[in-house]
């Protein structure tokens, strides 16, 4: 399972460091897919979890035709790319990918371990969004524990 919270810096070449002990967590599985998220970061994924949303994506009937699917198509399909992690732990991050989300060379990132995925962030990027989902964060709170616990519980 992949979790935790690491800040490193993107390297001059546009690499990071994936810590050793996400390496471990991808059970040797040394290629990612890195592509946009919905928020202003990247997801990055093993090819078999990003396989997995692809076949959700492109699979339905008349995929196609539906506008909505188009655009996750063009974004999150068409816009993937498959990397590798070198010998080192670092995974260069396109630079297509790096202006979508305003990450510069030499600066710091945060890399989110998500269970089945990981996102990467731009140090501000990621401090905004925690800032402005406070809220949000707290009514989810409540309603898992309404999930949890049934509606009575307070």
């Amino acid at each position: 399972m992949l979790t935790g919270e690491y800040r490193n810096t993107i390297d001059e070449k546009g690499r990071i460091l994936i810590p050793s002990k996400v390496r471990a967590a991808l059970n040797g599985d040394s290629t990612l897919i890195i592509t946009r998220a919905v928020e202003n970061c990247l997801w990055l994924m093993t090819p078999g979890y990003f396989e997995k949303i692809r076949q959700k994506i492109m699979d339905g009937d008349g995929a196609m035709f539906n506008s909505q699917t188009r655009i996750l198509q063009r974004i999150i399909i068409g816009q993937a790319m498959e990397c590798e992690i070198d010998k080192s732990g670092r995974l260069l991050i396109p630079p297509q990918l790096r202006t979508k989300i305003n990450i510069e060379l030499k600066q710091e990132t945060v890399l989110l371990g998500i269970s089945t995925y990981m996102e990467l962030w731009s140090v501000p990027s990621y401090e905004q969004y925690l800032s402005e989902s406070e809220a949000l964060f707290s009514q989810a709170s409540q309603d898992l524990s309404n999930q949890l616990y049934g509606e009575g519980r307070k």
